[in-house]
């Protein structure tokens, strides 16, 4: 059969086999569609290889359903080729399985992917084989490979056998889908692993690796170079494991633990199979769970473990920085450089970095060679593998360190004197805010000081090259007075010529004192012009300070005229309205009770600024002045939420469709605060008031980030929030540490008002006093009608569906227990429709509520 297509069999055969298979819609529609368009159909499916069929060049299977498609692919500029598998629905290539990923191919036109022996096998250009399934032997003729619809390929001995000779599922690469297996086998004590790629463009087998503990712990693993554990899911409760709370949000996923005298194993399946996810062992050493998001035709990241990506044991390799403040969040120590610029690029950090200079006590017969000497780097997570040494004080750890050539970086704390040896792993830039954070001293070589040394030499040059240069001149100057003197004296004129020479080179002198006077005076005003240009820029708020402008309080107080158009009272101080010079529209938040000084004020400030997002209101600047201390937004015209859903006078009735809408911009700048900024940030104060709209009424979550700015303490907000306590979750009375979820409870309780249009414990319109959140939870669980609860000035006028999920939704963010809760990141592609939901429990505090 001619290589380039599978393709042999009349219309007529290709209908009687679409017949034969009406068992499977799929496969029926898509031969009929092959039939219709091209008149013949493949040798067999399309989703299949059999025995006289090779694949080569462009060609593809696909699954009977076009789910996945398998074929050769090339990893973004590689110039390797790849057997792989990947979503065929979904627009950005995913590869879900490679087959050859340690020994690619150069020309997909000569390789061929074949049956041969009973096996499948990869041929390169040369023909010779490079991957293969392995199997024993067989000379049977009727064995296919079938890709189906899992993204499962599977060898069976004939076309319509159920039983799989062998499988992909059983051979994972990096990429664990529903319904497959990442399973041990308790015989032989050999897990299977899960492994990331080498880099994002080499399918390779990298260095992070998931597989399920050896020592039957039920517990999954990730470790580096299969050896170096640094993460663990804890152990299977019946449930879920214990250290991946988010498995408790069971809507999305059916998972299953089997553990039996032959094998322990993890699976799960999608409730919604129309929901494209899956897991992955990713090239940051985290495992990731991901949904697409047709909307956004990207992939949507669920949770990953470890959180935080400077948990990733080695990270950034040897002499490597991790920071996860910053982007990328490697960088080489100070004297180092990456030791592939290459690799570095492709986002595997595994190399680390190499020093620039040599040590000193490395060649110590060297002419002109200066001592090594210490770096302070202050605030860090100190890396693995430190040797303690018994010492009296600093300088004998420093001495100790210094007189040993191997050791390349010492520190000395309450806990004494640690030195390192060989390579420093592991290390991590703390921020400003972890107290946690000790210093180091790295070993470097004299010359990385050399910088600022040679700044201060150059300056000093500069200052003896223009008095020696002044000097030289004074020198000709009176070189050439003598000269003439003496040549005047010997014609009788010496007195006359004398006096006309000095006359002479007091003009030199006088012109020379003249330049340099004149430079003098240009200097002093440049100066002054720079320094009154930058107070002019002070005064109308154009001082940058990072993204934010630094304003003066005297032009805040007039902007604002004197703060006497007064927008509201919040829990952090008075809004103003005012107007700037340039004519734009300005809030000016006057901050009370501020317990920060002016460095660490100034710090958090700038933090504020860099937070930028459509659905959060943004910082344009501020003003620090002694005590007073105030924030500058932009004038947001219509208002915070809770005007237009309580119905204050002249505000508008927000319908449906835009309190939906509302609703999912909330929820997107919350899952940018919580996941997506660079210091990720709890609100603790979510509630209508906090909610501002702009003049085409999209949601902007306001006063983020302010708690932490002025110090705000558990009394305090219990405090400031004890009018709207409605929103306040559990666990700020019960005194459990504080996260994220905090403001998902709260998030919850302004769901239920955006439906309602009323604060969730006033009475309805009927007179009748009734909390709302468990009167709403009850009606959706108990199946009632849900639009008796949409706020009566929309006259039934909304989306069942939205209706349903929405309140479904808030009754799952306001339970009890917060790892019950979804995460903000959740929440919106369940708001998209791309997740469903369960009918949830209904909340005991809700209970307690109408008890009270």
């Amino acid at each position: 059969m001619p290589s380039h297509t599978l393709f042999n069999i009349k219309c007529l055969s290709c209908f009687c086999e679409a017949m034969d298979n009406m068992k499977n819609p799929c496969r029926f529609l898509s031969l009929l569609v092959i039939c219709f368009f091209f008149g013949t159909i493949p040798s067999l499916a399309t989703d299949t290889i059999s025995a006289n069929q090779t694949l080569s060049g462009d060609q593809t299977i696909i699954s009977s359903c076009g789910v996945f498609e398998l074929g050769f692919f090339k990893p973004g500029k590689s110039s390797n080729y790849y057997i792989g598998i990947w979503y065929k629905k979904v627009s950005q290539q995913t590869i879900v399985w490679v087959a050859n990923r340690d020994r690619p191919i150069s020309d997909k036109n000569s390789a061929k992917l074949v049956i041969s022996n009973g096996n499948l096998a990869l041929l390169s250009e040369s023909q010779i084989p490079v991957w293969s399934t392995n199997l024993t032997s067989s000379t049977s003729k009727s064995v296919v490979a079938v890709l189906l619809d899992s993204g499962n390929l599977v060898l069976r001995d004939k076309p319509e056998s159920s039983e799989n000779l062998w499988q992909s599922f059983d051979n994972p690469t990096n990429t664990f889908l529903p319904g497959g297996k990442i399973k041990l086998n308790k015989k032989t004590k050999q897990p299977q692993h899960l492994t990331s790629w080498k880099n994002i463009e080499d399918p390779a087998m990298g260095l992070f690796s998931l597989e399920l503990d050896p020592k039957g712990t039920n517990s999954y693993l990730i470790l580096r170079n299969k050896s170096e554990e640094y993460w663990t899911s804890g152990p299977w409760n019946g449930q879920i494991f214990s250290l991946v709370p988010e498995m408790r949000l069971n809507f999305l996923y059916n998972f299953t633990f089997v553990s039996n005298e032959n094998e322990s194993y993890f699976t799960y399946f999608m409730y919604n199979s129309s929901i494209i996810s899956h897991l992955v062992m990713d090239v940051s050493g985290q495992i990731q769970q991901l949904s697409w998001l047709e909307s956004t035709k990207q992939w949507n990241l669920f949770w990953s473990q470890p959180r935080r990506q400077c948990e990733v044991y080695a990270f950034c390799g040897s002499f490597g920085r991790c920071n996860e403040n910053s982007l990328p969040f490697c960088s080489c120590l100070t004297g180092f450089e990456p030791k592939s610029q290459t690799d570095w690029d492709l986002q595997d950090h595994s190399g680390g970095c190499v020093r620039k200079t040599k040590l000193q006590c490395e060649n110590p017969t060297s002419p002109n060679r200066e001592k090594d000497r210490f770096l302070e780097m202050p605030n860090l997570a100190l890396p693995k593998h430190a040797q303690s040494i018994g010492v009296g004080n600093a300088g004998e750890c420093e001495s100790t360190c210094f007189n040993n050539c191997s050791c390349v970086a010492y520190a000395y704390d309450k806990d004494g004197c640690s030195i390192w040896h060989g390579d420093l792993i592991s290390l991590q830039q703390l921020s400003q805010d972890e107290s946690n954070g000790e210093t180091l001293f790295l070993k470097i070589a004299a010359s990385e000081f050399s910088d600022a040394k040679q700044k201060k030499q150059g300056i000093i040059g500069i200052v003896i090259g223009v008095v020696g240069g002044m000097g030289v001149l004074l020198a000709i100057c009176l070189f050439v007075t003598m000269r003439r003197k003496k040549r005047l004296v010997g014609l009788g004129r010496s007195v006359v010529g004398s006096s006309t020479a000095f006359g002479h080179c007091g003009k030199i002198i006088g012109i020379v004192v003249g330049i340099v006077s004149g430079l003098w005076v240009l200097l002093v005003i440049l100066l002054f012009v720079i320094t009154r240009r930058r107070r002019r820029m002070v005064g109308k708020g154009k001082s940058v300070e990072g993204s934010l402008m630094a304003f003066g309080y005297r032009d805040l107080q007039n902007a604002t005229k004197n703060f006497s158009e007064k927008l509201g009272v919040g829990d952090f101080g008075s809004v103003f309205r005012g107007t700037l010079p340039d004519s734009s529209v300005i809030a000016v938040k006057k901050l009370e009770s501020i317990s920060q000084g002016e460095k660490q004020f100034r710090s958090e400030v700038s933090n504020i600024g860099t937070v930028q997002h459509v659905n959060l209101v943004q910082l344009r600047g501020f003003c620090s002045e002694g005590n007073r201390k105030l924030l500058v937004y932009d004038y947001l015209p219509n208002g915070s939420l809770d005007a237009h859903l309580f119905q204050e006078k002249n505000s508008k009735k927000l319908e449906w469709k835009l309190r939906y809408q509302i609703a999912l911009g909330i929820a997107r700048g919350l899952t940018y605060l919580h996941e997506k900024c660079r210091d990720c940030i709890t609100h603790c104060d979510i509630k209508p008031e906090n909610i501002l709209l702009d003049s085409d009424f999209c949601p902007k979550v306001a006063d983020f980030g302010l708690t932490k700015l002025v110090g705000m303490e558990i009394n305090r907000i219990l405090t400031t929030m004890r009018g709207t306590r409605g929103y306040l979750a559990p666990e700020w009375i019960s005194g459990v540490a504080i996260t994220p979820k905090v403001d998902v409870y709260s998030y919850g309780m302004m769901l239920f008002e955006l439906v309602s249009g009323r604060r969730n414990s006033e009475p309805s319109k009927d007179g009748q006093v009734r909390f709302f959140p468990t009167w709403a939870a009850k009606v959706v669980i108990q199946g009632g009608d849900v639009l008796d609860l949409l706020d009566p000035t929309l006259e039934r006028n909304a989306d069942i569906k939205e209706l349903t999920r929405i309140i479904k939704l808030a009754s799952w963010c306001v339970q009890d227990d917060e790892l019950n809760r979804p995460s903000m990141c959740q929440i919106v592609p369940i708001l998209e429709g791309f997740l469903d939901m369960n009918l949830p429990p209904l909340p005991r505090s809700l209970l307690l509520f109408v008890d009270s």
